[in-house]
Order: C-alpha cells, then structure tokens, then sequence
C-alpha cells in the first residue's frame, strides 16, 4: 500500500515534559494537515537528550497522561516517539513507543547505551533485552533507537523477523568535519542507513532532532530511503523541519523481486554459526 510519513525534526527542551508535549501536539497536528500516516519523533522527544541527574524527574509510565494523550491522538495518525520510560521495578529505560488507532502497538527498550566520549546513558538507564518486529497497517516493522542501529545485528534481527520497514529514532550531536567540509556525523549515518535499507530490501526512516543542549548541537538531517538504498527526502540541516514522505508501496515488491537478498538470506546457517562461536568464546 501507499502511504506517506511525516518526519517531525523539532527541537526539544532539556527535561520540559510539558512544553515538549506542546511540541509534539503541534507537529502532530502539522503531520495531519500535510496528509501523513505516520509522524516519527526522535530519540528522547518528549525529554531532551543529555538529562543526568534528571532521568527520574522526567520518567513516564505506560499509564501516564502524557502517554493517554499520544494514545487518543494516534487515532488521527499513527505515532513513533522517544521517551524515558520507568518500569514497574523503577528502573529508567531510553524507549521509543509505537501508537495507532489509540493503542499501544509496540514499546522498544534501547539496547545499546553508549558509554563512550560524550555519551554516559548506560550510568543512567537500563538496557533493553530484546529486538522485536510487529506488525502494523503499514505492514510489518521494526523499531531501533539511535546507537542500536549501528550494530549490525540489531537491524539484522528485526528484518529476519519480518520487518519490511525501519524506523530509527535519533538525537545524534554533529561531530567532526567530513571530506566534504559537511558534518562528520551527517556523512556516516547518511552512509549507513542508505546501506542498511539496500542491504536489507526495506525503507528505512530516520528521524534526528535539532537544537543546543550543555553547548552541543543536534544535526538534524532526518531521512526517508527506499528498499534500493536511495535517499528520496531529506529534512534540513541544524534547523527545526517537518519532512514528508510519499512512500510507494510497490517499490518494496519491485526491490526484492530485482535483487532478492532476504529471499536468499540463510538463517539457519548464521543460527548454527553464532552458536558455535558462542560456545568457543572465552568469558
């Protein structure tokens, strides 16, 4: 089927649940004027990104009234967004949620935490514990949050559990310069979900945030790649956008029937094959 994504690349502040709130509201209801299916959200929308000490302060619950609002809302459109999620066990998670026709259909708990250079998420959250496709009216997909996607693994997983579609939800600082005289960041996730759609024979859309936190920059760039690795629409620069997306339904048929990878993808031998390195491996 056809249908069309709104990429929703704001700019969030740093632990205003409320305002934040706003902002979502407001692109949602932007999304819907444009005639979109789905909006996507980055990385931590409703919270900001680098919150420390403030993880607990801004914590949701699946039953919170934040959560209720997404959930009536998503029987306009169909939601994807970036929160802090507190589990039953008070423990704090870097999750992304998926709503449509007022429920929700999917929560993915990130999975890698970066812990390296200027990132320290894993001294503040939990780490998710699995990797799931589900299905939706658009068809089957899978959700990653920024730093999972950079694991081959990870989007590995979701397209051999059926996902034809992946949504990456992100708040990446722009970082070193590339050849180009571009942002370093910009150039390598630009190359990576490029090869991860063609590699896998599905789209991929990547929702980025924008704005300053503690003196960083958030790049933006959100993007919408076909099942053959081209880019088809691409949100600004360093500025705040709203990215919309005709997705042609037939492209994915088109791909894989031209280039059948995941058709000729064997799962049983990389089972056999990750097993026996598992059991070989020193702990």
């Amino acid at each position: 089927m056809d249908f069309t994504v709104a990429l929703a690349q704001i700019k969030p502040k740093l632990g205003c649940l409320d305002d934040n709130m706003a902002l979502v509201e407001a692109a949602i209801e932007k999304g819907i004027a444009a005639g979109a299916d789905l909006i996507v959200f980055p990385e931590l929308a409703l919270t900001g990104y680098f919150l420390k000490d403030l993880v607990p302060e801004v914590a949701l619950r699946l039953d919170a009234p934040q959560i209720e609002k997404l959930k009536t809302l998503s029987k306009r459109i169909s939601i994807a967004i970036g929160f802090v999620e507190v589990s039953s066990d008070f423990r704090f998670f870097n999750s992304a949620l998926y709503l449509e026709e007022g429920e929700i259909r999917h929560v993915h708990r990130k999975v890698y935490l970066p812990t390296y250079g200027l990132f320290d998420e894993q001294r503040y959250m939990a780490r998710g514990e699995r990797l799931r496709a589900f299905d939706t009216r658009f068809g089957r997909v899978g959700m990653l949050i920024c730093e999972d996607m950079w694991h081959l693994s990870a989007p590995y997983v979701l397209a051999m559990d059926g996902a034809m579609t992946l949504l990456c939800l992100s708040s990446s600082p722009g970082r070193g310069v590339s050849g180009t005289e571009g942002l370093g960041s910009a150039a390598a996730w630009q190359k990576l979900t490029s090869t991860t759609a063609m590699f896998l024979n599905c789209r991929v859309f990547y929702c980025n945030r924008v704005g300053y936190e503690d003196g960083i920059n958030f790049w933006g760039g959100s993007e919408a790649i076909s099942p053959s690795g081209e880019v088809t629409d691409r949100g600004a620069i360093l500025e705040e956008d709203l990215v919309i997306a005709k997705v042609d339904g037939g492209a994915l048929r088109r791909e894989r029937i031209f280039s059948p990878i995941m058709r000729d993808e064997n799962l049983a031998i990389t089972v056999k094959e990750l097993k026996r390195i598992d059991r070989e491996k020193e702990y």
